[in-house]
Formats: structure tokens, C-alpha cells, sequence
């Protein structure tokens, strides 16, 4: 079997794929992962621009079904991806899902959160656009891109030391919100933010309190708000 093709970025010259395939598995993501609900997303943007930076010529297809690009599979749908690297391409599957990372109906379900207001969960274009995009990075490391991850470890295989990370204290406090509740504090923070505009800081600090929001919304609404918005709340408060 011929283990032998075109080096991407050396054109003419044969390079064995498991050459490129190593450079790949040893490419350290940490760095561009987000974490939500529990699980680790790397961002699709930047896993794309790593693979046309190892083939220029690599390519990715969203499968279609009878005019879909979903497949129905009782009643839930499951997209599929399939990227060519290195003249091989691999296919990979995903099912749309919702914030508890739970396949949505193609009928969608309504659901109660937590302040106990109802709302749709719907399988609808955005949903189903950011399974494929997940889905593509996820046949990336099919490849060897963030294979590791998949794997449940921390590092690639070749234990590359991760790439230093300045982390702010609120930096992705939203990510383990869930979108129903990220909605309504998007909400409450318009609201808190108009309050102050209109010079009652006062008033708009009693509405957030009478909120009872748990440390992680309220970490999660901090970072939805301008900073003169936050400065005039914490002085509000010492009022």
C-alpha cells in the first residue's frame, strides 16, 4: 500500500502521510479550547486555519440527505462531515444538540428554566449550522488535530508544554451558563444598564439583588455590563 503523498507545502517532493499525520497529532489546542457544560469545543475558525496551513488543498463537505444536510434518525437529527487532508478524506457525525448536549427533536420540545419560565427549543438553522461546524472539527482530528482532546488527555502525545494563558477572572464565565439563562440575564443587563442611563444606579442595584442570582450568574451578567454600569452598581451598594 502506498504510504506516500505530496508534501503540501513542498510541492514535487513525496512525503509518508504519517509524517504529516504526526505533525498534526502533536499540535497543542489548549490554548484555543472552550469549555461548556463539561466538555472541551475547539474553536472551529482556528482548527480550519491550522489545517489549510498543513494542506492548502484540504477541503471539508457537508453530506446531504434527500435535499438535507441532516440525516433523521428517530426523530433527531444527525449531521455529517467529511474532510480531505492529504488526498484521504474522513467522515464524521454529530448530533444537533441543545445547551445539556441532549439530540433536539426535528419537532423541537418546550422546556422550563430554572426562574420557571417556559421557552422552545427549536432544531432550527442555528442549530443545526453549529453541529456541522463541530462536526467538521471534529473530523479534523480524525486527521490528528486535537485528536488528544477526544481522548481525554490533557496534552498531545508528544507532551508539548502548553502555551502560557492569561486568564482573566471572569474569562468564559458564560460558557457554563446555559443559553436559556444566558437569554434572561442578557435581558436583566439591558435592563440594569438603561436604569443607570437614566440615574437611578440605586434603583437598578435593588433589581439585581431581588434577582437571587447564584455566584456563577452573577459572575456571567458582571461580564455582560460596561464597566461605568459596574462601577456605578458597587457604589450603589455602599450607598
Amino acid at each position: 500500500m502506498n504510504t506516500y503523498t505530496q508534501d503540501p507545502n513542498q510541492p514535487g517532493l513525496l512525503v509518508e502521510r504519517k509524517e504529516l499525520i504526526a505533525k498534526l497529532l502533536a499540535t497543542n489546542v489548549n490554548g484555543h479550547l472552550e469549555k461548556k457544560n463539561g466538555l472541551s469545543y475547539l474553536s472551529w475558525a482556528w482548527a480550519w486555519q491550522e489545517a489549510l496551513k498543513a494542506d492548502a488543498d484540504a477541503t471539508y463537505k457537508v453530506e446531504m440527505f434527500d435535499g438535507k444536510c441532516f440525516m433523521d434518525i428517530n426523530g433527531t437529527a444527525m449531521v455529517f462531515v467529511t474532510v480531505t487532508m492529504f488526498k484521504k478524506p474522513m467522515t464524521c457525525q454529530l448530533p444537533v444538540m441543545d445547551s445539556s448536549n441532549k439530540a433536539i427533536p426535528l419537532k423541537g420540545y418546550t422546556a422550563v428554566s430554572k426562574y420557571g419560565k417556559e421557552y422552545r427549543v427549536e432544531c432550527d438553522a442555528f442549530a443545526v449550522n453549529t453541529a456541522i461546524m463541530r462536526c467538521m472539527t471534529k473530523a479534523l482530528a480524525l486527521h490528528g488535530l486535537s485528536l488528544y482532546i477526544y481522548a481525554g488527555e490533557d496534552l498531545p502525545e508528544e507532551g508539548d508544554k502548553p502555551e502560557k494563558v492569561i486568564i482573566s477572572p471572569t474569562q468564559g464565565a458564560q460558557n457554563d451558563v446555559p443559553i436559556e439563562e444566558l437569554r434572561y440575564l442578557e435581558e436583566l443587563a439591558i435592563e440594569l444598564i438603561a436604569t443607570c442611563e437614566q440615574g437611578d444606579p440605586k434603583l437598578a442595584w435593588e433589581r439585581l439583588e431581588g434577582e437571587n442570582l447564584d455566584a456563577e450568574q452573577k459572575i456571567a451578567l458582571w461580564t455582560l455590563l460596561p464597566s461605568k454600569v459596574r462601577a456605578a452598581l458597587k457604589k450603589a451598594k455602599e450607598m
